[in-house]
């Protein structure tokens, strides 16, 4: 839902469940995508609350998701405090789903939300 200003380049949205080479670079950071997002910004690794940060100061701030999506991430502080209780929601949710966690790293017994 994100929209990214144009001169911050393309929003590439990769599905996590798909095997592919993001994916492939994600697991080998050690990074584990069931407890936080990524973004992959100028061959960086972004992880958790700064992802969401990242994607903030990059949104176009057109449309009224964007907007509040940059007030409330835009600062370091505010991402880290917001992050973990939404990343709550989101595992709430995809337990509630009945959904398997993708479990990149391969930890035993971590298949389940």
């Amino acid at each position: 839902m994100v929209h990214i200003q144009p001169s911050a380049g393309t929003l590439r949205i990769v599905n996590a469940r798909d095997p592919n080479p993001v994916m492939e670079e994600i697991t080998e950071a050690g990074l584990d995508i069931d407890q936080g997002m990524v973004v992959k910004k100028d061959g960086r690794l972004y992880y958790g609350s700064e992802a969401i940060h990242v994607l903030a100061r990059l949104s176009s701030r057109t449309g009224v998701f964007n907007r509040i999506s940059y007030y409330l991430f835009r600062s370091r502080t505010a991402a880290h405090l917001l992050y973990p209780p939404l990343r709550a929601c989101r595992n709430l949710l995809l337990k509630a789903l009945g959904k398997a966690k993708i479990n990149n790293l391969g930890i035993e017994g971590n298949d389940r939300f």
